[in-house]
């Protein structure tokens, strides 16, 4: 792994971002929290505490899948990758590197839901270990997800579409604005609620529910989302680091 690559590219592509384009920060903020004010107002403040939990999620979620257009845009518009292919750069230190500015343009949202929980007595040392590690599954498996998508899109205009409708459709439409019960009480909810989980999002959202004591803790589907999460991680992230070919596409 060049390591010296990864966090020199990280620091650049995340943190200087942050500094570059502070307008862009606020913009990934919007819709998290938008719905918590909506949540609140809907339910007179009774289910602001799913919408905190779930906003934390959500907003790491969209943030993965929306920088598609950003690795779609590396890759056709600036032919970043063609210019690593005769270096000491990998696809997988090129992934690792895109992944973790994303993580680190993800810091100022994480923060104001780090304090929005504080406010809401949410947070212990436990719940917090719990949601450091669901940020990290879900930013390496949303950012795989983004990775497939830029390596199947074949201009940069098309990108943007499809990442807006697909990150409404697996970061708002899952549980993590509501009780994931609501949707398993209802005919048919357990396999609507195997067909949510195919986005990240949704298992995240589940454990989320459970280790902040939202909701009781039932074993067996806290083990079948855990285990879920860590599947499509691993299943997400080995396609994109296939579909991403160190050649001109």
């Amino acid at each position: 792994m060049n390591l010296r690559f990864v966090l020199t590219f990280a620091w650049y592509y995340g943190f200087k971002v942050i500094k570059r384009g502070p307008s862009y920060v606020v913009a990934s903020l919007t819709t998290p929290l938008t719905l918590l004010f909506v949540v609140y107002i809907l339910t007179s403040g009774a289910l602001v505490k799913y919408a905190v939990v779930g906003g934390m999620i959500t907003l790491v979620a969209s943030i993965g899948l929306q920088s598609a257009g950003d690795a779609t845009f590396l890759r056709l518009q600036l032919r970043l990758q063609d210019l690593y292919v005769a270096s000491r750069v990998s696809p997988t230190d090129y992934m690792l590197a895109l992944t973790l500015s994303f993580l680190a343009f993800s810091v100022p949202g994480i923060l104001v839901y780090i304090t929005l929980g504080i406010a809401y007595h949410l947070y212990n040392i436990l719940d917090s270990l719990i949601m450091l590690l669901l940020i990290l599954l879900l930013i390496l498996s949303t950012s795989a997800i983004s990775f497939i998508i830029s390596s199947m899109v074949k201009h940069v205009r098309n990108v943007w579409g499809i990442v807006s409708v697909l990150s409404i459709i697996m970061t708002v439409i899952p549980p993590t604005f509501y009780p994931y019960t609501d949707i398993m009480s209802r005919n048919g909810g357990n396999i609507l609620i195997y067909l949510m989980s195919l986005s990240p999002a949704t298992p995240a959202a589940i454990i989320a529910q459970f280790a902040f004591g939202l909701q009781p803790i039932v074993y067996s589907t806290l083990y079948t989302m855990v285990g879920i999460l860590l599947v499509e991680t691993i299943v997400y992230l080995t396609i994109a680091r296939y579909l991403t070919r160190w050649r001109e596409n």
